[in-house]
């Protein structure tokens, strides 16, 4: 198939897009996963790019809007809390200093401290209102604590008052789970990340979060971490082992009605239809995962797959657009 032109891109805007500052690059290379040293030393030195570089690429790309965030784990992974309240407040001042110099190109998603989920909520609501924010973007479990955790229920009431989405980003077991011994390829991107981030979103259903916060919306990255897949089963094996219900639906109702999808990482025609089909084509967004992922790999997936024009459009910009008020 014949890729398009440039100038003949169809209008995309990023979601998952990652930069990182000065004072969290040593958590990010605490556990950085195995690539060869010229590799490392590439991808910091693109995620610390807000100029030329990055923005040539999203032209490419025909990316017209990146939102921005923090590249995992972020303060996710600092034990003390005041540390990272203090962190994650540096690093979403400067990404506003960024947004501010290209406000047409650069959005962004506020980092947070959720160690104290409180102030957490206070640091979205200032990222927000004063900073311009279009929601927040938490690289899974915070030392072990997940989001669903009752403590959490301050920061998913500020967060559905604001009226804007939580992004939930892969990260690291708190502990190896024995099945990843002696395979270290399936750790991490490779599928760690996936059934964590897959297994953390359905503790947020489950639990009931989206029943006490009901307009509450969740992002999910790589076409769902497989979810999608799973509607029909996760609704048939709830009813079979619940003994206790505690949900006012079943389980595939949340999830076609408080969680979106991008297709960072995830440029395959299987993965974007069970997406559409499973979750309706209003909730399914692009997004690249840059530096991970090539901007141009992800844009030729966007302008080629096979759908209708008016889909094609809705994915590539208009969902985010709508959903971020961009």
């Amino acid at each position: 198939m014949s890729l398009p032109a440039p100038s003949a891109r169809v209008p995309k805007i990023g979601l998952e897009e990652h930069f990182i500052t000065p004072g969290l690059t040593d958590y990010l290379l605490y556990d950085f996963p195995h690539v060869p040293e010229a590799d490392k030393k590439q991808l910091l030195g693109l995620l610390s790019d807000f100029g030329e570089g990055r923005l040539s690429a999203m032209d490419r790309a025909g990316i017209e809007i990146a939102v921005l965030s923090v590249t995992g784990p972020g303060v996710q992974a600092e034990p003390d809390a005041a540390i990272a309240i203090a962190r994650a407040a540096e690093a979403n001042d400067a990404l506003a200093g960024e947004i501010a110099r290209r406000p047409h190109r650069y959005a962004g998603f506020a980092h947070l401290a959720m160690q104290d989920p409180a102030r957490a909520a206070d640091e979205l609501e200032r990222c927000v209102r004063q900073l311009g924010f279009k929601g927040a973007m938490v690289n899974h479990h915070t030392n072990g604590v997940y989001l669903d955790h009752p403590s959490n229920d301050v920061f998913w009431e500020r967060l559905q008052a604001l009226d804007v989405p939580l992004y939930l980003h892969p990260g690291n077991a708190f502990i190896k789970p024995h099945v990843l011994a002696g395979v270290p390829e399936l750790h991490q991107p490779m599928w760690e990340w996936t059934t964590e981030t897959a297994t953390h979103a359905l503790r947020l259903v489950v639990t009931g979060v989206f029943d006490r916060f009901p307009r509450a919306q969740l992002i999910l990255g790589h076409a769902g971490e497989t979810l999608p897949y799973m509607l029909w089963r996760l609704d048939s094996r709830y009813q079979f082992v619940a003994t206790e219900r505690r949900l006012k639906r079943p389980p595939s109702a949340y999830l076609r009605e408080n969680v979106s999808v991008t297709l960072s990482g995830q440029f395959a025609d299987v993965p974007l239809q069970a997406a559409l089909a499973a979750l309706g084509s209003e909730r399914v967004m692009f997004s690249a995962d840059y530096p991970y992922e090539s901007l141009s790999e992800a844009a030729d997936f966007m302008d080629t797959t096979p759908l209708p024009d008016a889909v094609r459009a809705a994915v590539a910009a208009g969902n985010a657009r709508r959903l971020l008020r961009l």
